[in-house]
This record gives structure tokens, C-alpha cells and sequence, in this order.
């Protein structure tokens, strides 16, 4: 296989990832805490066994997740929760395993327990479920998650920083496990009444979207017209005189 091909190749793999991502940006541009992907390129050097030379590739190096916060919506529900800063919610995801989120459109479920739109159980500071009594009016969430209601304290919220983010791995419905042991939050406040929505900018993905497109475009057409190259030398040289 020819050099150009090698390298085309790379490049066409590198774009439809990074497509990938924006697309999945855009997917989410309405999911509340949403933290928008980038994707990291890099340079490679590869020396096929056929050849002597070393090719120059591109590889998608990897990505991160953008840690800007969000814009905060007042929604008025009392059960809902925005923070301001690099903090995360604890809650209980599947197997009862300690898991985090931004999204912080919470509700009760028939026992009385806080959860997650997809039913998900908040977690207080000490690791177990918040429990808000029946009947409970008046429901008060201070900048510091503590939960009250006319009748007291019934908790407060399991608020965690980390030292890197990119640590988080991303599990689904707006969940992170955590790799690493992460602090109460000392730099995130808890703000009642409101949402973060997604910090993805929709102008930027929308144009970082047709920048890959074009230049997707431009490889395919230079693979293209490599082949067709080649093509012509083969029947010129294999053609009788």
C-alpha cells in the first residue's frame, strides 16, 4: 500500500472520532451538567515491515471533558440544585456503588428518599441516602447542601471536589465513577431552585462540525485522486508499446 494511503487512512480514522464526539456534544446540549468532550490529537511515527522508511501518522491521542461550568436556570422546584464550582453530587448508582453527577433535578420517590430522575439515590456526606419525612414542608437547601424543613435538619448533601476531573469516568444518565478519592467540597456552593444546563456552546460545536467535514472531504478526495494515479501508471506501464 502506498505511503499517501497509509496517512489518509489515519486521518480519515482521527476525524470520524472527533466527529463522533461533537456530535454526542450536540446530543447533550439540553442534558442539565453536561460537560462537553475535546478530543487531543498526535502526531505518530510508524514503520510498516515492507518499508524502510518511517511514515508520519495521526492519531486521536485521546479527549477531555471541558471544565467550565454550565449556565444556572432558575426552575423554582424546591428539590432542584445547581452548583457553582468544580464539585460533584454523590449518589447510589447501580450495585449500590458511590457515583457523582452534575445533573441536580432531583425528586422523591414513594419512601420518601431524594433521588435522580432516573431514580437514583442522593447520598448525604456519610455515604447513606437523604430521607425527607412525609409531610414535610418549607424545604430549604443552604449554599453548603444542608437539607431542612420546618421540622429540622432531615441532611445534607454529598458534595465532592477532585484534584483532576479527567480522572472521572463517564458511566451513563449522567453518572461518573471516580478512580480517585475526591474531598468535601471547599470551593463549590449549592444553589436551590435552579439547574446547570450544559456547557456545551452550540455555535462552536456547529462549526468545529463542518471544519471536520470539510476536512474529511478534502483526505477522501486526495485518496481518491492518489488511487486513480496509481491506477494510470499501472495501465501506462502494463499497456503494449
Amino acid at each position: 500500500m502506498e505511503n499517501t494511503i497509509y496517512i489518509g487512512l489515519s486521518r480519515l480514522t482521527a476525524l470520524q472520532s472527533h466527529m463522533d464526539m461533537i456530535a454526542n456534544n450536540i446530543a447533550n446540549i439540553n442534558t442539565p451538567g453536561f460537560k462537553a468532550g475535546k478530543m487531543v490529537f498526535a502526531e505518530y511515527l510508524d514503520k510498516p515491515k515492507t518499508m524502510k522508511e518511517t511514515l508520519s501518522m495521526v492519531e486521536d491521542y485521546g479527549n477531555f471533558r471541558v471544565a467550565a461550568n454550565g449556565p444556572v436556570k432558575l426552575t423554582g422546584n424546591p428539590l432542584d440544585v445547581a452548583l457553582e464550582g468544580p464539585g460533584y453530587l454523590g449518589v447510589q448508582g447501580p450495585g449500590g456503588k458511590t457515583m457523582y453527577t452534575r445533573a441536580g433535578s432531583f425528586g422523591l420517590d414513594t419512601e420518601g428518599n431524594l433521588v435522580t430522575q432516573q431514580g437514583y439515590k442522593v447520598l448525604d456526606g456519610g455515604g447513606a441516602p437523604i430521607s425527607v419525612p412525609p409531610g414535610s414542608r418549607d424545604i430549604k437547601i443552604d449554599a453548603t447542601g444542608s437539607i431542612a424543613t420546618m421540622d429540622g435538619t432531615v441532611g445534607n448533601l454529598m458534595v465532592t471536589e477532585f484534584a483532576n476531573i479527567q480522572t472521572l469516568t463517564p458511566f451513563g444518565e449522567g453518572l461518573y465513577q471516580a478512580r480517585d478519592a475526591g474531598i468535601p467540597a471547599e470551593k463549590t456552593k449549592v444553589i436551590q431552585n435552579a439547574l446547570e444546563g450544559s456547557n456545551t456552546q452550540g455555535v462552536l460545536e456547529m462549526t468545529d462540525m463542518i471544519d471536520v467535514s470539510r476536512s474529511y472531504q478534502s483526505v477522501a478526495k486526495m485518496m481518491q485522486n492518489e488511487h486513480d494515479r496509481v491506477r494510470s501508471t499501472i495501465k501506462t506501464l502494463t499497456s503494449p508499446s
